[in-house]
């Protein structure tokens, strides 16, 4: 869809008149270029000043409802805390009280979504018609006018204080002033009960109204309520550890049993003095034993050393004992688990590799895990690896020329990649036989988000930083840049307590038809404004902010070659109608490749075919040249035991022959000796075709290949073979 057409369909009917006037820009633009004129110095001026005074306009406009709804949230607040105190009171609200004030806030809630969304619109406009203009009349403004955006800012407001805000109030009027409380860590040591986690991504334009949907079913999960939010405080970053051969990032990818990530992570900004060591270790099914992530803390000020084996693991824990806080056992788990760290991080010579950054907003109920959503944006990737002779952490366990400072402006372009998209994770926690709620059936099933399952942070970095290192590639990273936005389904998450009607104002044809110059109009955001926005560095994230995704790409060749993992045109991902906008969607969870495998070797299906259904679209993908892509197959025991017992069976059948062979030998005469002849060779070759499907099979399934493991030919030749055998003894018993 034309942006033109996107914006008189998506625009606000109360906002009408406070969009960028973009098809008259656009109409100024092409008039000035009609028929072949020449853009002079008078239009270039005329157009600038028009263009500036709609700058004016939206940032006027943004900068006054911004605090206009900050004041309602203030003055919401005080009715809420009025209303709650009187619980208590010889006077206790009735349950109208709380519905109006329910109407309030969902009033609130829609106007952030709305003003986001003009937001988004307008800044995409700007960028548009600045991209219309530089190219029909080459006379570039792009670089002066992101001078005049950065000075009328208003796509950089960040909505999550709001969101914060909201989230409280909300949840106070929804529990009817009686909030849950508790252990928001609580809950994870319950028995019977299954656990699922799924991974989506969400496209920047869906981010907000995203965050606004779930606030209104769970609270954001906040761990010092006393203190005021500040965006530092949803920072997370972690440094992910790994040798030169790369042996962390390949076991995590095939998913072998036993895999381990190791790495260390911190909350908020540089100054936090409390570091995480974790390991993550993968298990498959069939062990009985689920995946389990384990961690211990140390003091900043001891990682290098720890890290190095100078600083011991009795040191480490020497306070812990004194204190007393723990249990013998605990301490004892976590010392095992500390030098077991240790030894791998020594013996392998692992060192930094990989760091990932993100702002995460967490939604749960305190003590409750039953459902816990996170929501991380602006995830960057970033190297510390020193594989290329570039030493970037100078022998520190992380590089200190950045800090939580995102999109980190100052790194060279090779050394960083944030992701063009925001990444949901939803943990289910239900009773056997319990469905999850409805509202998060039908948020996981909207256009707001792709499922992408298997989805990892590490794995990513990896194989976008380190191209010349990996071979072996996630099945997500040959289609990133397909668009990964959907038509909008029937669900509503954001409502007003009366609905106004929406508005789609009708435009010029004509215009709409010179937009037809343009190559990428189609394109909400083309690749080149994804990848620089205003500055080159900027695009959106989902709170009205600015997202950089200059590396949100994943770089590839345009040829494919074979491989075990993947061959040319692997149907692997969806892209609906190409790349167009509304039309597309990412994944096709590897189906043709693997569905048989599944079906006749696998008990049940793995997470990453569960795919919601209608959102997927048939393509084929060219996997690039030199890579193979990783299929998340999932091996148990029982696929050796049935690869046994069907050589088993063909033996029996060449013993048979074979017996057939001997009997026609001893007994027969002349005619029985030629037969039985036929019949030995014929056993010979079943049992040395047999063994060669074994040991096929075998060396396939180790390696987790994701082929066809039926045998279209054996059990079709050895019916031939013993129809001309029997056959030709039965034409010499009638010729003799």
């Amino acid at each position: 869809m034309k942006f033109g057409e996107q914006l008189k369909q998506s625009l606000i009917k109360d906002y009408y008149y406070c969009y960028i006037d973009y098809d008259g820009l656009k109409e100024a633009l092409y008039k000035g270029i009609a028929k072949g004129a020449e853009w002079d110095d008078e239009k270039e001026k005329n157009f600038l000043q028009q263009l500036e005074g709609e700058l004016d306009k939206v940032f006027t406009f943004q900068k006054v409802k911004a605090a206009e709804i900050a004041r309602r949230i203030k003055e919401s607040e005080v009715e809420v805390e009025d209303v709650v105190r009187r619980l208590d009171s010889a006077n206790p609200p009735v349950e109208q009280d709380f519905l109006d004030l329910q109407d309030l806030l969902s009033d609130i809630i829609a106007d952030v979504h709305d003003l986001a969304q003009y937001t988004r619109l307008n800044y995409t406009g700007f960028q548009k018609i600045i991209k219309k203009h530089d190219k029909h009349t080459k006379w570039p403004v792009k670089p002066i006018f992101s001078a005049r955006l950065n000075a009328r800012p208003f796509f950089k407001d960040n909505y999550d204080a709001l969101v914060v805000k909201l989230s409280k109030l909300y949840d106070l009027v929804r529990t009817r002033g009686n909030p849950v409380k508790g252990d928001s860590a609580a809950g994870g040591g319950q028995q019977n009960f299954v656990r699922q986690t799924t991974k989506y991504w969400v496209h920047p334009d869906n981010i907000t109204e995203l965050k606004l949907v779930i606030l209104k079913h769970l609270p954001v999960l906040v761990f010092n309520a006393s203190k005021e939010f500040e965006t530092e405080d949803s920072a997370i970053t972690s440094i992910y550890y790994d040798n030169r051969p790369l042996d962390l990032y390949k076991g995590r990818l095939e998913k072998t049993e036993g895999a381990e990530a190791i790495r260390l992570r911190w909350y908020g900004g540089m100054k936090s003095d409390q570091i995480f060591v974790e390991r993550k270790t993968h298990r498959e099914d069939w062990t009985g034993e689920k995946s389990v992530k384990a961690r211990f803390n140390l003091k900043e000020k001891h990682v290098n050393d720890f890290m190095a084996g100078d600083y011991t693991v009795p040191q480490a824990f020497e306070k812990m004992r004194k204190d007393g806080k723990k249990s013998l056992k605990e301490i004892e788990s976590l010392e095992a688990l500390a030098r077991e760290v240790q030894y791998r991080v020594i013996k392998d010579k692992m060192r930094p590799v990989v760091r990932s950054f993100y702002n995460r907003t967490a939604f749960q109920l305190p003590g409750d895990a039953r459902v816990r959503i996170s929501l991380d944006t602006e995830l960057t990737m970033v190297r510390e690896d020193n594989f290329d002779g570039q030493n970037r952490t100078n022998g520190n366990w992380r590089r200190m020329d950045i800090g939580v400072d995102w999109p980190f402006n100052q790194l060279p372009e090779k050394d960083v990649l944030r992701f063009p998209y925001a990444v949901l994770e939803v943990k289910l926690q239900t009773q056997l036989g319990q469905e999850p709620p409805a509202w998060v059936r039908e948020l996981v099933s909207s256009h707001l988000v792709e499922a992408v399952p298997k989805f990892s942070k590490f794995i990513h970095g990896c194989a976008t930083l380190l191209p010349d290192m990996v071979d072996l590639i996630p099945f997500w990273l040959p289609q990133m840049d397909v668009d990964i936005r959907k038509p909008a389904t029937t669900f509503q998450g954001i409502e007003r307590a009366q609905v106004a009607s929406g508005s789609s104002v009708s435009g010029s044809d004509e215009l709409d038809d010179l937009d037809d110059l343009d190559d990428n109009e189609g394109n909400y955001l083309d690749e080149e404004e994804r990848a620089g926005g205003a500055d080159g560095h900027v695009s959106f994230n989902g709170n009205g902010a600015v997202a950089s995704s200059s590396n949100g790409t994943a770089s590839s060749s345009a040829a494919a070659n074979t491989s075990p993992n993947a061959t040319e045109n692997t149907p692997l991902l969806g892209s609906g109608s190409g790349h167009t906008g509304g039309d597309n969607a990412l994944l096709k969870s590897l189906k043709n490749a693997s569905d048989w495998f599944k079906d006749t070797f696998i008990a049940g299906k793995d997470d990453f075919s569960k795919v919601p259904p209608g959102t997927v679209f048939d393509t084929r993908v060219v996997v690039p040249a030199g890579k193979r892509i990783s299929v998340p197959v999932r091996v148990e025991p029982k696929v050796y035991f049935a690869n046994e017992r069907t050589f088993l069976s063909w033996i029996e059948i060449g013993i048979l022959l074979g017996a057939i062979a001997g009997t026609l030998l001893n007994y027969g005469d002349r005619l029985a000796i030629q037969a039985a002849f036929g019949f030995f060779i014929s056993a010979v070759i079943t049992i040395l075709y047999s063994i060669g499907m074994y040991l096929w099979r075998v060396y396939n399934i180790r390696r987790k290949r994701a082929i066809r493991y039926d045998d279209q030919i054996g059990p079709t030749a050895i019916c031939i073979v013993l129809a001309l055998a029997i056959g030709a003894n039965f034409v010499a018993r009638l010729t003799h």
